[in-house]
């Protein structure tokens, strides 16, 4: 066990390190002077170098990275020039949003892939590859396109569904702030009007969100269950004369999720920091609005925590998947005993 935690924290140690230095490398490789777009075009050069000294920019590199890395670290993130805010200010407010519409697009991801993948191995034949051509389409329909047809169809066409209008209807006011999940405070409140609501608006992003994930949470969760299905011990289960539906619920299902939980850590993580192109399309007000504006404004401070942040939710979805494989397969911890 101690050598497998020892491994674990190198891992994690080794992709932050990794993630600080190709994050802090690329922005300062892009063209450009991050104080010149503070000062303005019209900008006194002496005014100029100010800013520069202020930000530390003429500092040798390898003191700005150490500089970068210690703030992060301290959560002392720096002060976003194009949000007028401190970054940390700005990325409290904003990423409440963000995690409960990736929350939602993961639970629909999640729902869609059990229930495909089993139709497409318990059933087989022309159901099943309909099952198997939707997981192919999801997998390669772009995110943004599906969003702008569910708005098309769903919101200007039927009007059954709010389109882009943010996290709630205009005339309604936010539940008081908690969690800043929406539907979470509003039923914390008691707030029936404003739950439905704020869930309303969550369906279609969160469903655009889930299209390219939930489709290969299918394709890997249909070639787990053929593979288990194969297995001798399903034949002697099968042989007890046990049903082929509750021999499948039971044993081919139960061990297809356990390899298939280790990849829905990386598939949460993605769906945090990758909601970027449908909250622009839904007007939603996360992180990713905040991102685009500080890559066109090089805004440094705003653009190297998000990566960083990035990066941790990363290692923190993949050791809580790691948690969760333990607990549901026994076996882990019986390697990881002996390791």
């Amino acid at each position: 066990m101690t050598g497998r935690i020892a491994r674990q924290v190198l891992g994690v140690l080794q992709t932050l390190l990794l993630a600080s230095i190709v994050s802090f490398v690329i922005l300062r490789a892009v063209p450009g002077d991050a104080a010149r777009l503070i000062a303005g075009p019209l900008a006194a050069p002496e005014a100029v170098a100010s800013i520069r000294a202020q930000l530390g920019l003429d500092d040798p590199l390898p003191v700005q990275y150490l500089n970068y890395v210690s703030d992060f670290v301290r959560l002392d993130w720096g002060f976003s020039y194009s949000n007028g805010a401190d970054v940390s200010a700005v990325i409290g407010a904003r990423l409440p949003a963000t995690i409960e519409l990736s929350l939602y697009a993961f639970v629909f991801a999640i729902v869609g892939a059990l229930f495909l993948a089993t139709v497409a191995s318990y059933r087989g034949g022309p159901i099943g590859m309909v099952s198997k051509v939707l997981s192919l389409v999801g997998l390669g329909t772009p995110q943004f396109w599906v969003a702008l047809v569910l708005v098309l169809v769903f919101a200007s066409g039927l009007g059954v569904l709010p389109g882009s209008e943010g996290r709630l209807t205009g005339f309604l006011q936010p539940p008081p702030h908690v969690t800043g999940l929406y539907t979470v405070d509003a039923l914390l409140a008691g707030q029936v009007v404003v739950f439905s609501d704020a869930l309303a608006h969550l369906v279609l992003p969160a469903v655009s969100l889930a299209i390219v994930p939930g489709a290969f949470l299918t394709r890997l969760l249909t070639a787990n269950q053929a593979d288990v299905s194969r297995a001798s011990f399903v034949t002697v289960v099968r042989s007890k004369g046990i049903s082929r539906w509750t021999t499948h619920r039971r044993h081919v299902l139960h061990n297809a999720l356990l390899p298939t939980i280790g990849s829905s850590g990386m598939v949460l993580a993605s769906m945090i920091t990758g909601s970027v192109l449908v909250e622009s399309v839904f007007n939603w007000p996360g992180i990713g609005q905040v991102l685009v504006q500080g890559i066109q404004r090089q805004d440094f401070a705003v653009v190297q925590t998000f990566i960083l942040l990035s990066a941790v939710l990363y290692v923190l979805a993949n050791l809580l998947a790691d948690v969760v494989m333990a607990i549901a397969d026994p076996r882990l911890r019986t390697a990881g005993g002996r390791a």
